[in-house]
């Protein structure tokens, strides 16, 4: 098929103090959430200046990616828009409607199926199309990643420099442990492309396996992190910090953290994981070296091109686990019934 633009589509994140609260309350709109919640977040965010890294490193990836195209000699502008802060996708659709963009591919920021990290992809992309009108591109959203052997590769390549930096003497003792964004156990029912639930939480589990076996682990947990909401309401657990007491409690020494859940460094790896997981390590004495993000990493960038060459050369998308391959829409359309 024929397509005129590739379209990075992410979370967004805040660019200085004066845009926290405001960005805030649009993560937050219709959730719920109390004003004194996101008061608490908000001190997260101005810990650091009030600017989250997200958009600086998505910019970084565009980059990597714009590389990556124009070495394999592909004429594909890369576009630039957000569910929660500038630049807004509706600002970007309008934007290739202007440039005379009529089909674009659409790379979303989530390795991940379920509401969030899939189906409210889906949601901007449409609602982006109906603000823009009848000139608005279509949209077509590139699938979900969680088991793509250069995901599985790149972060497993992480884990394995995060062992090297333990004290040899903790290096053999140490768990691993991978951590994703909790989600409140409701939305993890619903159901998947196969129609058994837990879509979420399960690629989570199958990438985590797919990369421990890479390593050659046999021991290591699947934990939680970043949850909000009320507290009455269930989401996924253990909480890291949780289970690094837990840890500490049948005498393991170190943990290697691998943030396999998030792209990039976000502001819920920075603070979450850097800050209070790291305060929690030293507290309990125990070794704590956090492995990095695989948006860095070339490989990420030849790992977007190549989903965009499953559209335009119709190669074989090339999957590690016999999980469905999902996420792939057009103009926001739903996957399958019932999906997420």
């Amino acid at each position: 098929m024929s397509f005129d633009a590739l379209l990075l589509l992410s979370f967004g994140g805040p660019e200085g103090p004066q845009d926290v609260r405001p960005f805030l309350e649009n993560v937050t709109r219709g959730r719920g959430v109390p004003p004194e919640r996101l008061d608490e977040v908000a001190e997260h965010y101005l810990h650091f200046g009030g600017v989250s890294p997200i958009n600086r490193l998505n910019r970084d990836i565009i980059a990597a990616v714009e590389a990556e195209l124009a070495a394999q000699g592909r004429k594909l502008p890369v576009y630039f828009g957000n569910r929660n802060w500038h630049p807004m996708i509706e600002d970007t659709v309008a934007q290739m409607a202007d440039d005379g963009v009529r089909r674009a591919l659409v790379f979303a920021t989530s390795a991940w199926g379920g509401y969030s990290g899939c189906k409210q992809y889906h949601e901007d992309i449409a609602r982006a199309r109906a603000a823009v009108g009848e000139r608005a591109p279509e949209l077509v959203k590139l699938r979900q990643f969680f088991d793509h052997p250069l995901f599985v590769e790149a972060t497993a390549d992480a884990v394995r420099e995060a062992f090297a930096e333990l004290e040899p003497g903790q290096r053999e003792r140490a768990r691993l442990v991978f951590t994703a964004h909790s989600i409140p156990l409701k939305a993890d029912a619903l159901e998947g492309p196969d129609g058994r639930g837990q879509w979420y939480s399960r690629q989570v589990a199958e990438a985590a396996r797919l990369v421990a076996e890479a390593v050659g682990v046999d021991g290591y947990d699947v934990v939680w992190q970043s949850r909000s909401g009320p507290p009455q309401v269930p989401w996924l657990e253990p909480d890291v910090c949780d289970h690094l007491a837990d840890l500490h409690g049948r005498g393991v020494p170190a943990v290697v953290i691998s943030p396999i859940g998030f792209v990039s460094d976000h502001l819920e790896v920075i603070w979450d994981l850097d800050n209070e997981a790291r305060d929690k390590a030293a507290e309990l004495g125990m070794g704590f070296v956090r492995a990095a993000t695989v948006g860095p990493d070339p490989r990420f960038a030849k790992l977007v091109v190549e989903l965009v060459a499953e559209h335009i050369d119709e190669i074989r998308p090339r999957k590690l686990s016999p999980m469905l391959a999902a996420g792939c829409t057009l103009n926001g359309e739903p996957c399958a019934p019932g999906c997420c």
